[in-house]
């Protein structure tokens, strides 16, 4: 499968949320397709746990060791700016850049407090601006592709999770106006917008077992496909999109939601 997806050999990639989830599996598959990798994530153990994956999948090594490790917050200004920074001193260069990294809080208009918005937008907006403004100049440079990881959530409308809702919204109107801003240089920017995922992300965010449990039950009948999805799945669309088999799509916002944005409300 991994063959299928094209050749990422000599091309280097920063994955932001790389230590759980989407991040981690674009990772690990970015790793069997020769990518030479810079990760980066808040949670230092598992970003370990996902180098060694990355390693043992096959991905370069930097000086003789795992892909690149530069554990940070990029809510903060001074660890996006170092994890940008390290990535060239190291690496050399910039072809790829994976905008993963993104959080989830429920609320509505009534629940959700203004800290509660400005978490969210520092983490899932306000990152993404400002890493992609540092690494432009090296995308410039190499004629390379960012992909942003969205949700269904930026194209369709949901209750009670508000703030997350326009976060996503704005990661989908930001690829768009990146795509034309950059694309005279020949820098290609698309997004993901997944349906439910398995992994961590609901429950960080405030789902208990019993409630995501129910939760998944109910991607049976919102999902076309009759299912969740996989990290994997999502990532092999991130992997296409950043290659250079998708040489003409740029500005675009693609669902991997097993059908969900074709459905009607249920």
């Amino acid at each position: 499968m991994a063959a299928s997806l094209g050749n990422l050999s000599g091309k280097v990639a920063l994955i932001t949320g790389a230590s759980s989830g989407i991040g981690a599996a674009t990772a690990v598959l970015f790793s069997k397709l020769g990518a030479t990798l810079a990760l980066t994530g808040r949670k230092v153990d598992n970003l370990n746990k996902v180098g060694s994956q990355c390693e043992e999948a096959g991905g370069k090594k930097v000086h003789d060791r795992h892909p690149l490790l530069l554990p940070g917050d990029l809510s903060k200004e001074d660890d996006t700016k170092r994890v940008m920074e390290e990535t060239i001193k190291q690496l050399g260069q910039l072809n790829i850049l994976i905008n993963c990294a993104g959080i989830i809080e429920l609320g509505t208009i009534e629940t959700t407090s203004l800290e509660q918005f400005d978490r969210m937008f520092n983490i899932n907006v306000r990152s993404v601006y400002h890493l992609t403004m540092l690494a432009a100049p090296h995308l410039v440079a190499t004629k390379g592709s960012i992909v942003n990881v969205s949700s269904i959530t930026g194209l369709r409308s949901f209750p009670e999770i508000l703030a997350y809702c326009m976060s996503k919204s704005a990661v989908d109107q930001f690829t768009r106006c990146v795509a034309l801003e950059l694309a005279p240089k020949q820098v290609r920017v698309n997004c993901v917008n997944p349906g439910v995922v398995v992994t961590e992300l609901h429950r960080r965010g405030g789902m208990d077992d019993e409630t995501y449990a129910k939760f998944l039950e109910h991607c049976k009948e919102t999902h076309a496909l009759g299912r969740p999805g996989e990290p994997e799945e999502v990532a092999r669309t991130i992997a296409f999109l950043a290659a250079d088999d998708s040489s003409f799509i740029t500005g675009a916002t693609i669902p991997v939601d097993g059908g969900w944005h074709a459905m009607c409300p249920t």
